[in-house]
């Protein structure tokens, strides 16, 4: 479940949506935040403006009124004509007693409005609550400085409220870009999967051997291009391997008919070179030398022919299977004994250990096969004693041939039942025709089994697996 996960994660899918979102989210969060900043200062401003105009446009109407240097009752009287009532008159050290107090003016405020002939104002948090104050120089008509001051303070408690509110549908946007951005991520990476997918499974039929899977292209962009490309090397890929095929039958059959050709004048000439071996001791030295040479090279010719006509057969899909029930380990013996490799002699070199009462549903001919092909490469290629083991496991048999050589060179290993494979390369010629193992491999898997190769460390090992009852489908 958690490579699942992983793998899923990894894909381009979750790559995408991820894309897609982050984009979708930063830029309604952007839009949000702009919009929420512009509102604010909109607010702002003109709560600002209109008390900054309106507390001038009352102080220019009542200016006329004071004669200066103003009494304590002028000043008073000012500051009760301005609106919004709570104004503070200020006159070098004389102030108005009534609506706010000096205290209540920002220090810094009036620091500011002092050394200043132009309008002033400061943004204040008190106690938690938003303040806004303004601060206006007084001039005469002619433009002179008049010495008073005027103050005035208002709350911004709605205009708080009223930008908290932008606040909050700023954030609610941006949480509801979520789910939208989820969802036109998700179309738009299966927009852009679709032919990824396609690809994909027609690649996957393409290496299971269906060369002729083509898709449709679809518009112009870089992945019809691709889609395009991949047709493009499906259809050579199908001409090659049609012309390698072709060529690989054309072979076969020469194989096949050449083999079957020369099985006549071969039987002729093992019929001569019998003769040949009964007579070799009347025969002078080098005379009897060279029929027992020309005797082994037409055996072994023989013995080639008869291996090719096998594969051949393999190659065609022609090979029957004749199942018998055998007692395995009696037909093991009998093959061993066939050879001359009988086990307990003195003399031999193999050693079997071969359980009586284990059954199974094999063909005779080609389980002799098998053995004469695993032992006999055994006892040419590795060194005595050449173990043969028998024993039932579930539902197969398994018949296990070890020798005590130097084992097959890791190199070697992995194709060590290819067709003329050999483990020593330097060796141009062996006595075997380089085909048994890769016969006995076939023969074991008509049966439906296999056989496996291994190094023990001290030699090779062959383990063949049979099933002992035949399978509802057989291998061919």
């Amino acid at each position: 479940m958690i490579r699942q996960v992983r793998s899923w994660l990894a894909g381009l899918r979750p790559r995408l949506v991820a894309a897609f979102a982050v984009i979708m989210i930063l830029g309604a969060t952007a839009a949000a935040g702009a919009s929420y900043v512009s509102a604010r200062n909109a607010i702002l401003k003109g709560i600002q403006d209109q008390t900054m105009l309106k507390l001038r446009d009352q102080i220019v109407a009542y200016l006329p009124t004071v004669s200066l240097p103003p009494t304590q009752a002028t000043l008073d009287a000012f500051a009760a004509a301005l609106k919004p009532s709570g104004a503070l008159v200020v006159y070098h050290n004389l102030h108005s007693t009534s609506g706010m107090s000096l205290e209540q003016v920002p220090a810094e405020l009036r620091q500011t409005v002092a050394n200043s002939t132009y309008t002033q104002f400061q943004r204040v948090d008190a106690q938690g609550f938003p303040q806004f104050y303004v601060g206006i120089p007084v001039q005469t008509a002619s433009g002179t400085p008049s010495g008073l001051e005027v103050f005035a303070g208002t709350s911004l408690d709605q205009q708080q409220a009223a930008i908290d509110e932008l606040a909050r549908q700023a954030w609610l946007v941006s949480a509801l870009a979520l789910p939208f951005a989820v969802g036109v991520a998700l179309l738009a990476a299966r927009q852009v999967l679709r032919p990824v997918r396609a690809l994909n499974t027609a690649a996957d039929q393409l290496g299971r051997g269906r060369l002729d899977v083509r898709l449709r292209v679809k518009g112009s962009d870089e992945l019809a291009q691709l889609v395009t490309t991949f047709n493009h090397t499906a259809a050579e890929l199908e001409r090659t391997v049609g012309t390698l095929r072709s060529m690989e039958a054309d072979a076969r059959r020469f194989v096949a008919d050449v083999s079957h050709e020369l099985r006549t004048p071969l039987a002729a000439m093992n019929a001569v070179t019998d003769v040949l071996d009964e007579d070799a001791g009347q025969l002078p030295a080098d005379t009897a030398v060279a029929a027992r040479l020309v005797s082994a090279e037409t055996k072994r010719l023989t013995r080639l022919v008869q291996d090719l006509i096998e594969i051949s057969r393999f190659d065609a899909g022609r090979a029957e299977l004749r199942r018998e029930e055998l007692d395995v380990a009696a037909a093991v013996t009998d093959s061993l004994a066939a050879r001359g490799w009988e086990p307990g002699s003195e003399d031999s070199a193999v050693v079997a250990d071969l359980p009586a009462g284990i059954t199974a549903a094999l063909d005779r001919r080609r389980l002799d096969i098998v053995v004469a092909n695993l032992v006999g490469n055994a006892l040419r290629h590795g060194a005595p004693p050449v173990e043969v083991v028998l024993r039932a496991e579930g539902a197969d048999v398994v018949l296990t041939v070890t020798d005590h050589g130097p084992g097959i060179p890791d190199e070697v290993l992995p194709r060590i039942f290819d067709r003329f494979a050999k483990a020593d390369t330097a060796r141009a010629r062996s006595e075997g025709s380089g085909l048994g193992l890769s016969i006995a491999r076939e023969n074991a898997r008509l049966h439906g089994g296999d056989i496996l190769a291994a190094n023990t460390g001290v030699g090779a090992r062959f383990e063949v697996r049979l099933p002992r009852q035949a399978l509802v489908v057989e291998a061919r």
